[in-house]
């Protein structure tokens, strides 16, 4: 029976959650592992969360759920589960969140996991395996499986693609991903943990922590065999939020910040490439209609021809995606798929140019000026 306290208070479930007691940071026999789980508001998919973990197959755990200052009863939740839950003082976001919960944890490995995501039973044994057999291995991470949970066609769209991205990337990674991702506790104390400072909204603190541990050589698994289902439903409206605000914004500003472009998941030159690609359809579609007005002395013909090379070098870039969903989801939704997925190149790459040319102007050194009284 699994007995796992929260507040005080004890809960008995169908399965088995059991702690050892070992040196913490030292691996003896099977790792133990500590699941932490950041929520805030989560009510709608806490619970199934934390069902997934029960059903385990792996009985060397502990879950950690880290409240984030919500505003529902996800506290409630997580103590009907059994598992331990911690609350921030102020709302952290998912970095410090994570960062809270890891201090409180006692397992060799910290596993983290995404409070709208749900594992399998064998999720955690994988993890534990991954661990086990490579003693060089620092973080491993799975994705998304290929059956999401929401039906509408925006959410099949994200996490399918998602799915992809990650199950068509190499297996040695350069990055991380916290949705299902873990990491040795003695290399997350060594680099500091989470970006609480930086990231302090829901964005790339994941992806950040993997390219400071690529950085330091640390050896980095996408582990293809480990697949969870995503809970959330995306709409149109959070879905640019996400990959906008708090995806497109911040990984230009890593990229700045590291000097380096990754060319790791969905920031291959194929990507980089169409990205461009889309940049020139859309210019030509627009430069069409003065052409055709004799506006600009631009023959029609050249601006139709300019788009429809770009469209063929786009879908022949990106030929394997749209194959993907078609075996996935059926030829009418790859037609839906491809000009949302063009969408995304398009307000991607525009983004990225517009933080770079304003990092390049703000870089530009003003003209000296002779110091005021008062000015250091």
């Amino acid at each position: 029976m699994l007995k796992l306290c929260c507040s005080g208070t004890e809960q008995n479930l169908s399965s088995t959650i059991r702690v050892t007691a070992a040196e913490p940071g030292i691996i003896t026999g099977t790792p133990r592992l500590s699941v932490v789980v950041p929520v805030r508001n989560g009510r709608m998919f806490l619970g199934r969360c934390l069902d997934g973990l029960a059903h385990s197959d792996y009985a060397e755990f502990e879950v950690i759920v880290v409240d984030d200052c919500s505003a529902d009863d996800s506290a409630t939740i997580a103590a009907r589960y059994g598992a331990r839950c911690v609350r921030t003082p102020q709302t952290l976001g998912p970095a410090g969140a994570r960062n809270l919960g890891a201090s409180e944890t006692t397992g060799d490995i910290l596993v983290f996991v995404d409070a709208d995501v749900v594992v399998p039973p064998g999720a955690l044994s994988r993890v534990a395996n991954d661990f086990e057999h490579d003693a060089e291995l620092a973080a491993v991470f799975g994705s998304y499986d290929d059956q999401p949970a929401w039906k509408t066609f925006i959410s099949q769209y994200k996490n399918l693609m998602h799915h992809y991205v990650h199950q068509t990337a190499s297996e040695s990674a350069t990055t991380f991903w916290a949705g299902c991702g873990a990491i040795r506790r003695s290399v997350f104390e060594e680099i500091g943990g989470f970006d609480a400072a930086t990231y302090k909204a829901p964005s790339i603190e994941d992806i950040a922590l993997g390219v400071e541990l690529a950085r330091q050589g640390r050896a980095i698994r996408l582990d293809k065999q480990l697949q969870v289902k995503h809970l959330k439903r995306w709409t149109v409206r959070n879905l640019l939020r996400a990959d906008i605000l708090y995806r497109a914004v911040p990984w230009t500003k890593l990229i700045l910040n590291a000097r380096e472009m990754p060319r790791d998941l969905n920031l291959n030159y194929a990507s980089r490439v169409s990205s461009v690609l889309v940049s020139w359809l859309t210019l030509s579609l627009l430069l069409l209609p003065f052409s055709v007005a004799s506006v600009l002395p631009l023959a029609p013909a050249i601006c139709l021809a300019a788009a429809a090379l770009c469209a063929v070098a786009l879908l022949a870039l990106n030929f394997d995606v749209y194959r993907f969903f078609r075996r996935k989801r059926g030829l009418w939704f790859v037609f839906r798929v491809v000009p949302v997925h063009w969408s995304y190149y398009l307000y991607s790459g525009l983004t990225f140019a517009f933080c770079m040319a304003t990092h390049a102007f703000s870089a530009q050194p003003s003209p000296a000026r002779k110091p005021s009284v008062g000015r250091t």
